[in-house]
């Protein structure tokens, strides 16, 4: 059984614990949060100007949007300002930042009634982020940018959460995707055509009873990479604005302990891609090797964006 706690004040420990026993978290919006949310509005309301983010699919041609978000999401992925606004998210949510890892953060931006769909604004399918490789300590951080209803959230499948379902991740390698997947999001605008870990059966599975929160922006909801979750269909009238971010805690990667694989085996690990919230040190490697021994290109390992995107951020 799931269960859903509102405000907890458990300690770190047991908040990761219930996480990784398929529990979910909710809390309100805090300082920190609020102020990640208006330096994400201030970036997303600039990259759509003159037009209303919200409302900017309706007023510009499908190319012109998918540049625009394509501009944006990297803009605010690797800005230092970022970085520095999520540290004091983790910090105070009680996530010890000497022993907690980060992730970049992910800005999402799902249009309404289907008018992008692939590449820089997928809506996910039913999926868990272990398919793609995400360390099975791995926990994820939601919380919408705007004002959402029940049409344009996200959705959670607890009822998958320990029954297995045929999927395609054996066939994804995680350092194949950072070479070449990635970098040709911008490219796939009207169809996708890049290998994806996805649902194999048919027919698809049944959800089950799903858990669609809505919460005001910047107002969280926390859950287990090894969740099945997707992307509610948008036909709010509106573009959603999320932001995602993930956290590992090294003393679990250390010791193995984390939520359980039940259908997941892609190749490669995305742990090298986390780092330390209080200084940015590099996971360990022998920590990434434990999980995947094969030896690794550097340029393979952890994805880096294209140098102009590393400047223009610092710069901005």
């Amino acid at each position: 059984m799931t269960n859903v706690y509102f405000e907890s004040v458990a300690d770190s420990e047991t908040f990761r614990h219930q996480l990784y026993a398929g529990d979910i978290h909710i809390l309100s919006a805090s300082d920190e949060t609020k102020a990640l949310v208006g330096w994400a509005r201030e970036l997303t309301e600039e990259a759509f100007a003159p037009y209303d983010p919200l409302t900017a699919q309706y007023h510009v041609e499908l190319r012109d949007f998918a540049d625009r978000l394509s501009a944006l999401k990297p803009h605010f992925i690797h800005h230092p300002k970022t970085w520095e606004l999520l540290r004091a998210v983790v910090i105070r949510h009680m996530q010890d930042p000497m022993l907690t890892y980060l992730d970049v953060p992910r800005l999402r931006g799902v249009t309404s009634d289907g008018f992008l769909t692939s590449g820089p604004g997928y809506a996910f399918p039913m999926h868990r982020d272990t398919w793609w490789s995400a360390p099975l300590q791995q926990i994820n951080w939601w919380l919408p940018i705007y004002p959402i209803n029940s049409d344009s959230t996200i959705s959670i499948h607890p009822a998958w959460w320990d029954r297995p379902v045929a999927n395609s991740s054996g066939d994804f390698d995680y350092y194949d995707w950072n070479l070449h997947g990635r970098a040709q999001s911008a490219q796939n605008v009207t169809s996708d055509s890049r290998v994806q870990p996805k649902i194999t059966q048919a027919p698809l599975p049944d959800p089950g009873q799903s858990i669609n929160p809505v919460v005001p922006e910047g107002s969280m909801i926390i859950f287990s990479g090894q969740q099945m979750h997707s992307t509610v269909p948008n036909v709010s009238g509106k573009t959603r604005f999320s932001i995602d971010f993930r956290t590992v805690s090294i003393v679990d990667v250390s010791r193995g302990v984390g939520a359980p694989n039940i259908d997941s085996a892609p190749r490669g690990t995305a742990l090298r891609d986390f780092r330390r919230v209080i200084d940015r040190g590099a996971m360990p490697e022998d920590l990434a090797l434990a999980i995947d021994p094969r030896v690794v290109d550097p340029d393979a390992a952890v994805f880096k964006p294209p140098a102009s995107l590393q400047i223009a951020a610092k710069e901005g």
